[in-house]
C-alpha cells in the first residue's frame, strides 16, 4: 500500500498544490512554518477523517477561505482508490471513497493506513495518560471499526452521565435515572478495557523485540496496561462510587482514566529511565505499530516522520531508516540529514516554501 498523490486546496497555508509521491522514501525539506507538517496532516486526515493536531476542523481551512478540499490516491496491489475530504468550517466534513459519499468517518478506516511519528511522540513516556491512551486507541481504531464504535458510544454516555451528576444536587429525584446510563457505560467500558488489554499485550511483545535490537539485547522492554478498573470489577466500582461521583460531578472509574506503563529491565522508565531510554522505548513502540498493522491487514502503513530524525542520535536514525525499507515513508526536515543522504538517489525530494511544493527530482 502507498499513497501515489495528494491534492490540497485551501488547507492550512497551502492554497493549491498537488504532490506525487514515490512508493519508497519521500523527503520534504524547508524552513520551519513553511507547510511541511501540513502535508503530513492532510494525509492523516485522508486516512482517519480527523487531524492529529486539532479537534477543530475550521482550523484546517486557509485564512480567508470558507472550505478546504483534499484528494488522495491510494494504491493497493495495482488497484487505485480515491479519497475525497471536503472540510466546511463548523459543518460536518464530507468524505467520499471513489466518488461514493460515506456517512461516518469510521467507514474510512481500512482505505489508507498511517502511522505518524513526531518529536512529541518521543515524549510519549513522559506525557500525560491522555496521550498514551490516544497512542493505543488511534491504532486500534484503524484496525477495528468495533473499537471505534465502542469508544464513541462510551464517551457519549460518559458525557451524559457527568451532566446528570452535576444536576442531581439541584434536582435529587434525577438520582433514580443514573442507573440507565450506568448500564450502558458498563457495557461499553468492559469491551474497551478487554480490547485494550489484548492490544497492549500484543504491542508489548513486538516492541520488546524491536527494543532488543536497538539496545543490542542489553535491555528488555515491556509495556503494561494499567486499567483504572479491571473489567470484572468495573460494574461494582461504578455503582459503589455513585455518592462520590455526585459530589464531584464526574465519573471516578472507567477507561477514560486508563494508562499504560513502559518498563525497561522491570523499572518504570518514566520515573527511573534516562532520556535516551525513554526515547528508545517510544521509538520501539511506534515501530511496533507499523508491524501490528502489517500483521493484521497484510499491508505496511504509510509512515509519516515529522521532523523526528533531528531528535534521534545517529545510531537510532540508522536503525529507524533501515527498519522501514519496505514502508512508504514521508519525512519532513529543515535540512537534509547526513543519515538520509545515502537514501537520496532512490527518494523523491521536495522543497517546501511558504506553502509551495517543488519536486526537485523533476527540475
Amino acid at each position: 500500500m502507498y499513497i501515489s498523490e495528494i491534492q490540497l486546496a485551501g488547507f492550512r497555508n497551502i492554497q493549491s498544490a498537488g504532490v506525487e509521491f514515490s512508493s519508497g522514501i519521500n523527503i520534504l525539506y524547508g524552513d520551519n512554518a513553511q507547510g511541511k507538517t501540513n502535508i503530513l496532516e492532510s494525509i492523516y486526515v485522508c486516512a482517519t477523517g480527523r487531524s492529529y493536531r486539532t479537534k477543530i476542523d475550521s482550523q484546517l481551512i486557509s485564512f480567508n477561505e470558507k472550505e478546504a478540499h483534499l484528494k488522495a490516491f491510494v494504491v493497493k496491489e495495482k488497484v487505485k482508490d480515491r479519497v475525497d475530504v471536503h472540510i466546511r468550517g463548523d459543518k460536518k466534513k464530507g468524505i467520499a471513497i471513489n466518488g461514493i459519499p460515506i456517512k461516518k468517518s469510521v467507514n474510512l478506516f481500512g482505505t489508507l493506513y498511517v502511522v505518524i511519528f513526531s518529536p512529541e511522540d518521543l515524549q510519549l513516556i513522559k506525557n500525560s495518560p491522555i496521550e498514551r491512551r490516544r497512542f493505543i486507541d488511534m491504532e486500534m481504531c484503524q484496525l477495528s471499526n468495533v473499537h471505534y464504535y465502542d469508544l464513541q458510544q462510551y464517551y457519549k454516555i460518559l458525557k451524559q452521565r457527568n451532566n446528570l451528576l452535576k444536576e442531581i444536587p439541584k434536582k435529587p429525584k434525577l438520582k433514580e435515572t443514573v442507573s440507565v446510563w450506568d448500564t450502558q457505560l458498563i457495557e461499553y467500558g468492559k469491551k474497551i478495557i478487554e480490547n485494550r488489554e489484548k492490544f497492549v499485550k500484543h504491542i508489548s511483545n513486538i516492541s520488546g523485540k524491536i527494543h532488543g535490537s536497538i539496545s543490542e539485547n542489553k535491555e528488555t522492554l515491556e509495556i503494561h496496561y494499567k486499567p483504572n478498573s479491571i473489567a470484572e470489577e468495573y460494574g461494582k466500582k461504578i455503582k459503589n462510587s455513585l455518592e462520590k461521583d455526585i459530589f464531584y460531578g464526574s465519573t471516578s472509574y472507567g477507561p477514560h482514566k486508563d494508562d499504560i506503563m513502559f518498563c525497561v529491565d522491570s523499572e518504570d522508565v518514566r520515573v527511573y529511565g534516562s532520556q535516551g531510554q525513554q526515547r528508545t522505548a517510544a521509538l520501539s513502540a511506534k515501530l511496533a505499530e507499523v508491524e501490528v498493522i502489517k500483521e493484521k491487514t497484510g499491508y505496511y502503513p504509510i509512515l509519516l516522520l515529522d521532523d523526528v530524525l533531528s531528535e534521534l542520535d545517529e545510531k537510532r536514525q540508522f536503525f529507524l531508516l533501515d527498519r522501514i525499507k519496505e514502508t512508504q515513508t514521508i519525512i519532513t526536515c529543515t535540512g537534509i540529514e547526513d543519515t538520509i543522504k545515502k537514501y537520496m538517489e532512490k527518494s523523491f525530494i521536495f522543497n517546501v516554501e511558504n506553502g509551495k511544493i517543488i519536486n526537485e527530482k523533476k527540475q
